[in-house]
């Protein structure tokens, strides 16, 4: 694609990164093919390469975002897809990232949208705020219909996604220390606590504890680390997202020039990982953090990624429960991890199965679906009805707003995937699969199926 930026324009080292990310484009289409929102809604403007002439003019002409390019640039979900399509190799992720952070500092936004924006960037990276924002849910729902119609109809959808069940603390997770393993120590990982997921599904961490201490690796949860910063720096608050990420810099650094080695710092939520894992680029304007974050950016791994390099062995419950497998956009699209969580439900013992349209996005994408409820609740209608096709007992995913997006539109138990692995290997059942006590058994000895060969581990 040909840019016209002047030379004072490529003075300023994020315009230079613009223009190079453009050049790249060839206006091919192919992304329009696999982009969630224009498969939705036919319009070239919600398209990958509709938007980046959109994106394209904006910064060129340096004018304040207009109205149309604001539109468009919200619907988009950053699902990703269109990187895993694109035959060039355009960097969609950090373009459409300078583009928010441009809007956000330029924009023109209604009352309404400011304060839904700012009650999000304030509230969900923060456990205790959320926690008691939750606590008080309840008594909003009477008032959903009111706020639709006086254009609050965020703040309704935020209400919708809201557990219907108090929250309550993990009874494993207690904070900043270390979960030694009893067994032959053959790992020491931190791990990312994360911020709405230990509100939202406190059992997720205790599941991942708990595993990875019974196969012999140590988790550490380092004092000051919090949000990854993904859900702000996806609003386009460049600045608090940078805040959030220095902070778990430097927690995590002190841990790591402690002296001990360090084999990985894992996530467990994949919106996070991708995240963490492109530190080094949010950071790469930051002197004092750079080198830093590059550096965490290199050990971090999704949890999945590590249990694949420290097999598991034979599960100690087997079970040929038929599990639906939703690989999030930021697992599949963001870091490219595809087969490593589906094998290791395989070798647990679980029938996997593929969704159809994998690719298209359930229409959680952070905040979207609170931010764009009408258009995230279509593809979650589309994303449910392609689950219901496969027939499965449960629904497995490795990211909390997939979870919440997803059980929102099914009676089908959704849980995360290390709380499958978790379960077959010994620990509790997960929240919502009491029906299917039954079905799973224990395992006096070594069984023979746990070594079935990789390649045969998905029904199609």
């Amino acid at each position: 694609m040909q840019t016209n930026f002047t030379p004072q324009q490529l003075a300023d080292p994020r315009i230079a990164e613009v223009d190079k990310i453009l050049r790249r484009c060839v206006h091919c289409g192919l992304c329009t093919a696999t982009c969630s929102t224009y498969v939705m809604l036919g319009d070239e403007r919600d398209s990958p390469r509709g938007r980046i002439y959109l994106m394209k003019d904006m910064f060129e002409t340096g004018a304040d975002p207009s109205a149309e390019v604001q539109h468009h640039v919200d619907r988009c979900l950053t699902c990703l897809s269109c990187m895993t399509t694109c035959p060039g190799g355009v960097d969609y992720m950090h373009l459409v990232d300078h583009a928010r952070a441009h809007i956000e500092q330029n924009g023109k936004r209604t009352l309404q949208e400011r304060f839904v924006r700012g009650l999000l960037a304030t509230v969900i990276p923060f456990p205790r705020r959320f926690r008691w924002a939750l606590a008080f849910a309840p008594l909003g729902h009477p008032f959903k219909g009111l706020m639709r119609r006086l254009g609050l109809g965020s703040l309704a959808a935020m209400l919708d996604l809201a557990p219907k069940s108090p929250v309550s603390r993990s009874a494993t997770y207690r904070g900043a220390g270390i979960a030694a393993t009893k067994k032959e120590r053959r790992a020491h990982v931190i791990m990312l606590a994360g911020c709405a997921q230990q509100v939202l599904r406190p059992e997720i961490n205790d599941a991942t504890i708990r595993l990875l201490a019974e196969k012999g690796i140590d988790v550490e949860i380092a004092a000051g680390a919090g949000c990854c910063g993904a859900l702000v720096h996806h609003m386009g608050r460049e600045s608090d997202a940078i805040k959030l990420a220095k902070a778990n810099i430097d927690a995590w650094t002190k841990v790591l020039d402690r002296g001990d080695k360090i084999d990985a710092i894992i996530v467990n939520a994949s919106g996070c990982g991708t995240t963490v894992k492109d530190y080094g680029h949010l950071l790469q304007y930051e002197p004092e953090y750079k080198a830093k974050a590059e550096r965490i950016a290199a050990l971090t791994k999704d949890v999945t990624e590590l249990l694949t390099e420290f097999p598991l062995g034979p599960p100690a419950r087997w079970s040929s429960l038929r599990v639906a497998y939703h690989s999030a956009c930021s697992m599949q699209h963001g870091q490219r991890i595809t087969d490593e969580p589906k094998a290791l439900l395989y070798t647990a013992g679980f029938t996997v199965l593929d969704v159809p349209e994998g690719h298209i996005c359930c229409g959680s994408a952070g905040v979207y679906n609170i931010l764009q409820p009408e258009l995230a609740g279509q593809l979650r209608e589309r994303k449910v009805g392609n689950i219901r096709k496969v027939n499965p007992d449960i629904i497995a995913a490795g990211n909390i707003g997939c979870i919440t997006q997803i059980e929102q539109g099914t009676g089908t138990p959704v849980v995360h995937t290390i709380e499958l692995l978790d379960w077959a290997y010994g620990g509790p059942m997960p929240r919502g699969l009491e029906a299917f006590a039954d079905f799973v058994k224990d395992v006096p000895g070594p069984n023979p199926e746990a070594t079935r060969k990789p390649e045969d581990f998905v029904v199609r």
